[in-house]
Parts: C-alpha cells; sequence; structure tokens
C-alpha cells in the first residue's frame, strides 16, 4: 500500500495550525483581556497562567509554516506573495506581545502601564491580523507564473475585516475560559461574568460568516450544501449551538465550573476549523490550487515526513509535561519561579 504523501503533509500541518490556535489562541486571549482588570495583582496572576508555557505554544506555528514550505512550495509562495502584508504585521504584534511579556515583570511601578498597554497592544494585532489573513484566504488568491494576482492590498476586504474581529472574539473566549480554569476568586467570577457576552458575541460571529461565505463566494455553497459535503457540514451547526450551551451552563453553576468551560471553547474551535477545512478541501490555496498540484516531488515529501513525525511526538511530549507541572491554581500575588 502507498502512501498518499501529500495528503500526509496536509494531515501533518493541519494538525500543527490547529494546535497553534489552541494553545497560542488562550495565551492572546488573556491580552486581549486586559482591560477588564485593573488589579495589577490580578493581572500579574493572568499571565503567571501562561508564563511556563507561552514561548512554547509558538512552536506549532513555526512547524505549520515550516511544513508549508518544505511540502507546498508553490501554496507558500502564493500565500507570502499575496498575504505579505497581514502576515507581517501579525509577527511585529507577537514579537511586540513578547517583549512586552517579559519586560513588564522586570519593570518598575512607573512604566509597568506602558508594558501593560504594549501586551494589549502586542495581542489584539496578533490576533486581528491573523483573522484578515485567514479572511482573505478564504476569499481565494488567483495565481500566475507562480505568483499571485493583484495589488499589495488585494487582502483588504470588509470580509477580511470581519473574520480579524472574530479571531479576537474566539481568543478572548478562549482566554477567559482557561482564566476560569486556572484562576479563584474575584479575577475567576470576572472572567466568568465576562465569558457568557463573549460566547454570544462569537456566536454572532460564526452565524455572520456562516451566511456571508456562501452568498458570497459560490464555490463555498456547493460545498456546503451539495453531495456528500452536506453530509459533512450538516451536525456542525447543531454541534456549534451545544458547545455553546454547555459552557454558559457551565459558568453559572455554583461554585468552581473546573475546565467544562474551557473545553467547550475548545470544541467550538474545532468545529470552526472542521467547518473552514470543509469550506476549501480538496483545495489547499482557494479557490483553485489543490493539494496535489501544490505538493512538492514525493522524494522531498517522504524525505520531510519522517523527520516530522519524529519531532511531532517530541513536542507533544514536552508540551504535555509542561502543563503537567505547572497544573492546578494560580493565586494573585503567588506566580511560578
Amino acid at each position: 500500500m502507498t502512501i498518499d504523501l501529500p495528503l500526509a503533509w496536509m494531515l501533518v500541518i493541519g494538525f500543527a495550525v490547529m494546535m497553534y490556535v489552541i494553545t497560542d489562541g488562550f495565551d492572546l486571549g488573556i491580552g486581549i483581556l486586559f482591560p477588564f482588570v485593573k488589579e495589577e495583582a490580578d493581572r500579574d496572576a493572568m499571565v503567571n497562567t501562561v508564563a511556563p508555557v507561552w514561548d512554547g505554544n509558538e512552536t506549532w506555528l513555526v512547524l505549520g509554516g515550516a511544513g508549508l514550505f518544505a511540502a507546498f512550495p508553490r501554496a507558500y509562495a502564493l500565500l507570502l506573495s499575496s498575504l505579505y502584508v497581514p502576515l507581517l504585521l501579525m509577527l511585529v504584534g507577537l514579537v511586540w506581545r513578547g517583549v512586552s511579556f517579559e519586560f513588564r515583570f522586570k519593570s518598575d511601578e512607573s512604566h509597568k502601564p506602558f508594558w501593560d498597554k504594549a501586551f494589549i497592544s502586542g495581542s489584539v494585532v496578533a490576533a486581528f491580523f491573523q483573522g484578515v489573513a485567514l479572511g482573505a484566504f478564504i476569499q481565494g488568491i488567483e495565481p500566475a507564473e507562480g505568483r499571485a494576482i493583484g495589488g499589495v492590498f488585494d487582502w483588504l476586504s470588509p470580509f477580511s475585516l470581519f473574520t480579524g474581529v472574530g479571531v479576537v472574539v474566539a481568543y478572548s473566549l478562549l482566554g477567559a475560559t482557561w482564566l476560569v480554569l486556572k484562576t479563584e476568586g474575584e479575577l475567576q467570577g470576572t472572567m466568568r461574568r465576562v465569558t457568557r457576552p463573549i460566547t454570544f458575541a462569537l456566536l454572532l460571529m460564526i452565524a455572520a460568516v456562516s451566511l456571508w461565505s456562501p452568498l458570497a463566494h459560490p464555490a463555498i455553497a456547493d460545498r456546503w450544501f451539495g453531495f456528500p459535503g452536506n453530509l459533512w457540514f450538516a451536525p456542525v451547526p447543531v454541534l456549534v449551538l451545544a458547545s455553546a450551551w454547555v459552557i454558559l451552563r457551565a459558568i453559572e453553576r455554583p461554585g468552581e465550573p473546573g475546565a467544562t468551560p474551557f473545553l467547550g471553547a475548545l470544541m467550538l474551535m474545532f468545529l470552526g476549523y472542521s467547518g473552514f477545512v470543509i469550506s476549501i478541501w480538496p483545495n489547499i490555496v482557494p479557490p483553485s490550487l489543490t493539494v496535489w498540484q501544490a505538493a512538492a516531488p514525493d522524494r522531498s515529501l517522504g524525505f520531510t515526513l519522517v523527520g516530522a513525525l519524529l519531532i511531532i511526538p517530541v513536542i507533544l511530549a514536552y508540551s504535555a509535561w509542561s502543563y503537567y507541572v505547572f497544573r492546578g491554581k494560580v493565586r494573585a500575588g503567588e506566580g511560578y519561579h
């Protein structure tokens, strides 16, 4: 039996991107939620919940980008040439967020507000331009002679700006439910209170994108409502509503809700991701470049796949160990050392 190497590599990249959205999503969400918390001790506790793991979370972004370059160079060239500006701004946001993350701990009280604002702005910029790039990607990129047709700002559209806001809201929900899991007392109460409106806001965003996408892109409508795509897509709206209901019920229970709201938020992210995959498959760059058309030669795919399959268990192992070691609640005035 021969292995479909392009498909295998697509699964690897898809897994890496999903892991990045889950792990870096909630620590970006913490920065986005900073304006809802005024006490510096509580803000320190928020940051301490991800201090041991945040830089490791971005390993998945590196793996996804490097995998795309190695396995699908044609897709990599198209995406970089058409989405250069939003991706560059996303990286600027990630770097600025990382710098502020470290400096706010080392700054004196007079400079700490500046680094708090830097942490907020870096988190919002990184999340927003991830969503903008996603929206521009869904709209489609037309290739010609190995590069994208169009101008530098073709990625800028009402749809891409809307998806940018949608990703900010989605990461806010991940961050809020993560803090419900990892904190207690007044800070946890604040996060429980903000989780409800954020959940409803995300549902509205999902509904709007679900209407906008098939109306603006007939190819997506065909995949959603044509056979056999409708069989794959039909359960998604029901599961989205069920996940939101689980989150809303969990945050209303007396006592500490534990991991249930966070697991519900993860389920919402997974369902959004699965709907995205259903919408574009089998294309790796919509509207017409398929996974197999963009793939590198089989020898290159096979050689690099061996390395990827060796390194992924290592990443999973050290990530799991980090989360296990730093499990439990984080309290204001205490931290990881």
